[in-house]
């Protein structure tokens, strides 16, 4: 099994030793092709050789500055669920990466059941995706996911996610590092939602504000933390995330930042006898099933805990006779909240007089 940990200690530095520093020399010299193929992209936006297009409706763009692990999934969740309370016809837009055959991909799936009877369009050509949204499903507003590298699309808001506990991809561009661009594309940035600020000390989260105010200094910040929601299993039963308290479990993710979600299942009191973690996106085997199922035995688990992303893709309620639950999260806005509703309350206005 392939170790996502693995990856962000020989890239963070963490890891020592000849094999480590070889790969992380080989890494920084592939680095330098995509650094120059980002600048040239970016720069021909900017001077308008190559087009931006708008779609009849507003546009909100919800994206990252790193690869992954910013908790992206339930913030779309949550901004969408804010406009549609407000009256809104809300449709989801994203370019559906690594989609399986059924054309939806884990976040996909998992946001169609957190907005259920939300359209979302899944389409490389997310202009193309826009325009279909408006036509087919009457959308009056676009939640473009994953969109801040996307500049083709015309966006009103450009909203830029910072994890509290990875800001910067350990400082350098992929794949050396897991930064997508460089910290200064955060000019083109419209709010930034700065996530898990519960798992950081305060004057790491002083430092981050000072980096982004470095970019670009009337960027306004909201903080968020994920609070746990519940446990849910395939079968749609619950517990409350409380159930987690004391008991010994064996977790496994295949997301972005698998640390933190090791920190909140151990926030919660469990027990993590045994944690693994999957690369971002992760398709589950008969052989990972069986390891896993292992692992939970060797450490004598009562159940197996993963993400709500991964959850989507086992139809399993157990493994190896453990129950299987995925942790459910929710963001809970926990400093600039007036900011957030000002600038969405802006949109919703603009989306109701366009789209009525």
């Amino acid at each position: 099994m392939v170790n996502e940990a693995a990856f962000r200690e020989v890239i963070s530095g963490q890891r020592r030793g000849f094999a480590a520093a070889t790969l992380r020399t080989i890494l920084a010299a592939a680095a330098g092709p995509y650094a120059l193929v980002v600048a040239l992209r970016n720069e021909a936006y900017n001077r308008g050789w190559l087009r931006r297009y708008r779609v009849p409706v507003p546009v909100v763009s919800v994206g990252n500055l790193t690869a992954g692990g910013t908790g992206k999934t339930p913030v779309v969740a949550f901004v969408t669920e804010w406009f549609q309370q407000r009256g809104v016809r809300v449709g989801i837009l994203s370019r559906g990466y690594r989609a399986h055959t059924t054309a939806s991909n884990d976040e996909k799936l998992v946001l169609d059941r957190l907005c259920p009877n939300t359209p979302h369009v899944q389409n490389p050509d997310r202009v193309e995706g826009g325009r279909i949204a408006c036509r087919q499903f009457a959308c009056q507003l676009l939640i473009l996911d994953d969109g801040f590298q996307h500049r083709r699309l015309h966006r009103d808001l450009d909203v830029v996610l910072i994890d509290a506990t990875c800001p910067w991809g350990y400082g350098r561009l992929l794949p050396r590092g897991l930064l997508r661009e460089p910290v200064q594309a955060l000019r083109r940035a419209d709010l930034i939602l700065l996530t898990r600020v519960d798992q950081c000390q305060a004057d790491a989260v002083d430092r981050i504000r000072e980096t982004v105010r470095r970019a670009k200094a009337e960027l306004p910040i909201v903080e968020l933390a994920f609070r746990p929601w519940e446990l849910r299993n395939t079968a749609a039963e619950t517990l409350p995330p409380d159930q987690l308290k004391g008991r010994p479990i064996a977790a496994f993710c295949g997301i972005g930042n698998p640390e933190a979600f090791r920190k909140t299942l151990q926030a919660c009191g469990a027990d993590v006898r045994a944690f693994h973690s999957f690369p971002d996106h992760h398709d589950y085997s008969d052989a990972d099933r069986n390891r896993l199922a292992a692992m939970a035995r060797e450490c004598h688990a009562h159940w197996l805990v993963a993400t709500a992303k991964d959850l989507v893709k086992l139809k399993e309620t157990a493994l190896g006779g453990r129950p299987l639950w995925s942790l459910e999260i929710r963001p809970e806005v926990v400093a600039g909240r007036n900011i957030l509703d000002q600038r969405l309350e802006k949109l919703a206005t603009k989306a109701k007089c366009r789209g009525d």
